[in-house]
């Protein structure tokens, strides 16, 4: 499993052996551009946010307000609570000063003088590693006031929430920096008019801001023939579930979710057959193992699939899974992590999860299908941010591609008596 994982380079994690092979040679590249020569570099790569929603990072740069004095901020969203996802901590541990590097890019072109990197709680080894790559970063002068004797300054600042999965909605995520509750706010105004502290602010994944040195260093050329056309680049794929090398892997967008079962994580574990498969963490649709053959890892070929990409975070269950018992957790996680905000989300998870219970004990009724989709379609886009669809596209998947799991844990009904 190692030599899929593991970087080529020893060390790589490190100031010297980074600077050794190129590191922040993307930076300094930068230094002698316009901003918005890089801004525009970025729009012709198609760089598309790692994060789920795959918005064009370029175009998102540019909304930043430009020619004022007020203060902007970039938050890097490293929160990473999507149950099956696992790839941000990777670059934290394996590869931090690529990151470091993209957020300064990022902060010099977009006139920002402050980064916060929001890591989630219960990565306390990762904030260990991250911070002393920013620490390293600080003493050879890459962050701080006159980087690299010019005129350009900003500084990195570690935040680390409390683990709440809220927390990686933009907004709440802002609010939590900000020392408050973790609650989404109502958009408009959107981060890039009024973000931290009413000022505009930036927020990108971890997973993009760490491929805009790539694009600096090879071209938008370069990038943009990686992989799908409409997606390109290089994805970070985290597989788990029932194969042989669960891991994380990098590849081009683009390639088969087959391949990254056979090829990449070694196949289905003990020769099982797939029965089914989440591409892209707990949030996106579900898929039928006849319906993956032809689907690849990038956003136009999982949404003509009726799914999505998110962050990448694969599923795989084997023909032995037991369904009912995987979308009984799935809603129980987020009955637990709705913030309580918005009523058709703080009250209809709730409800999702007692009926699903009831599927899963043998008590539910056929009519508990049908209301369990009631249920699902009330809160989906009711609600102030994504985690009331979070929580009912999943449900709804799961009863739109596999009903019969449903009707074969129906309690049978009792003959009447004559």
């Amino acid at each position: 499993m190692e030599k899929y994982i593991l970087p080529e380079i020893p060390d790589y994690h490190t100031l010297p052996v980074y600077e050794q092979h190129g590191g922040y040679g993307a930076l300094k590249k930068a230094l002698t551009m316009k901003p918005e020569e890089i801004i525009d570099e970025l729009k012709k790569s198609n760089l598309r946010g790692r994060g789920g929603a795959c918005f064009p990072t370029g175009l998102k740069w540019s909304f930043m307000p430009k020619g004022t004095a007020i203060p902007k901020y970039l938050a890097v969203n490293g929160d990473e609570s999507e149950p099956g996802t696992f790839k941000d901590r990777m670059i934290f541990e394996l590869n931090p000063h690529q990151l470091i590097e993209g957020i300064l890019i990022g902060c010099y072109a977009m006139g920002i003088t402050a980064a916060y990197v929001y890591i989630r709680g219960e990565y306390g080894k990762w904030v260990t590693m991250l911070q002393k790559a920013v620490d390293d970063a600080y003493a050879k002068g890459y962050i701080g006031t006159g980087i690299l004797g010019t005129e350009f300054s900003t500084h990195i600042y570690l935040h680390k929430g409390a683990g709440a999965y809220i927390c990686g909605e933009e907004s709440a995520l802002m609010n939590s920096i900000e020392g408050g509750r973790g609650l989404p706010r109502i958009k408009p105004p959107f981060p890039a008019a009024f973000g931290l502290w009413g000022k505009p602010t930036t927020i990108n994944n971890i997973e993009t801001i760490a491929n805009v040195p790539l694009i600096l260093n090879k071209g938008w050329e370069w990038y943009s023939k990686i992989g799908a056309v409409k997606h390109p680049g290089p994805i970070l794929v985290g597989i788990s579930g029932h194969v042989t090398r669960p891991g994380v892997y990098e590849v081009p967008t683009g390639v088969l979710l087959t391949d990254l079962i056979d090829e990449y994580a070694g196949g289905m574990l003990d020769g099982k057959k797939l029965k089914a498969l989440i591409p892209g963490g707990s949030s996106t649709m579900i898929l039928r193992a006849e319906h993956v053959p032809g689907v690849t890892m990038d956003a136009d070929s999982l949404k003509a699939a009726g799914s999505s990409v998110g962050t990448a975070g694969m599923i795989v269950m084997n023909e032995d899974t037991d369904l009912i018992r995987v979308i009984t957790r799935i809603a129980k996680f987020y009955y637990h992590e709705s913030c309580g905000q918005c009523t058709p989300c703080r009250e209809g998870t709730g409800w999702l999860w007692k009926i699903l219970k009831r599927f899963e004990t043998g008590d539910a009724s056929l009519a508990d299908i049908d209301l369990l989709l009631d249920v699902a379609n009330n809160i989906e886009g009711n609600t102030i941010c994504a985690l009331g669809d979070a929580a009912a596209w999943p449900v709804q998947s799961m009863i739109k591609r596999f009903r019969e799991e449903f009707e074969k844990r129906v309690k049978p009904v009792q003959a009447l008596a004559v």
